[in-house]
């Protein structure tokens, strides 16, 4: 009989495991972030600023693409090798493209994109060897494009294509799910000009119902993966 020597993890009834979260400081990231540990994982942190609490974490700027993969393995010696890697961290930049200067334009990209890729990249080992599952985070202007949106957009887009792609390259050995959320209640929206806030009638989801979701994600047995998930307040006007 040949033996197989691949780690699987097989404590599901006890939680989702080591997940590692970027932009766990806030938003979306932190809600995720209590959702993991309310369901008896281990949750630890990738952002600019701390984690709140006794979270291991450790700050790096995503948009450096070196500094986030050394990130990921000085995480990996605090926290334990990921059993999950969600990425939650995005920025924007609104305005139309000829008012947005060049590098606010590109850290969107960079942030949101390229440190999603460098994030899986640089956990992939851990994951392959465990089985292990990708929760990104894009966003319905990653399906639907807005004016004044052009950075975001792209980047959402181009974090759509990803995952997708991912998805195939990874069946079998990863599981990878695309998170599709539209409006919530966060920090997002602060510092922005009035007219790309959302109105005083506005409906946004709550973080910590979004969260939810991500967590329906890392706890599909082995073999069974959700592809791809939307969740959107029920009047969200950028879906469908």
């Amino acid at each position: 009989m040949s033996s197989d020597t691949t780690t699987v993890r097989t404590d599901d009834t006890r939680g989702p495991g080591t997940v590692f979260v970027t932009g766990g400081a806030g938003g979306l990231g932190a809600a995720v972030v209590d959702a993991i540990a309310s369901a008896g994982g281990r949750p630890a942190v990738l952002d600019l600023e701390p984690a709140k609490g006794d979270t291991p974490h450790v700050q790096v700027d995503l948009s450096d693409g070196a500094a986030t993969e050394s990130a990921v393995a000085e995480l990996v010696g605090l926290a334990g090798a990921p059993d999950a890697v969600v990425t939650a961290a995005g920025v924007d930049a609104c305005g139309p493209l000829e008012a947005i200067g060049r590098e606010d334009w590109e850290r969107v990209v960079r942030v949101n994109l390229l440190g999603t890729a460098a994030v899986v990249r640089a956990a992939l080992p851990h994951l392959l060897e465990r089985h292990g599952t990708v929760v990104t985070v894009g966003s319905t202007l990653g399906l639907r494009a807005v004016g004044d949106a052009t950075a975001y957009c792209a980047s959402k887009f181009g974090v759509v294509g990803f995952t997708r792609a991912l998805a195939i390259e990874l069946a079998g050995r990863v599981g990878v799910t695309l998170l599709i959320p539209g409006g919530m209640r966060t920090a997002f929206f602060d510092g922005r000009d009035e007219q790309y806030r959302p109105g005083p009638d506005a409906q946004l989801n709550d973080p910590a119902d979004v969260a939810q979701a991500v967590l329906v994600a890392l706890n599909q047995p082995p073999g069974c993966e959700l592809r791809e998930l939307v969740v959107t307040p029920s009047r969200e006007p950028s879906w469908p």
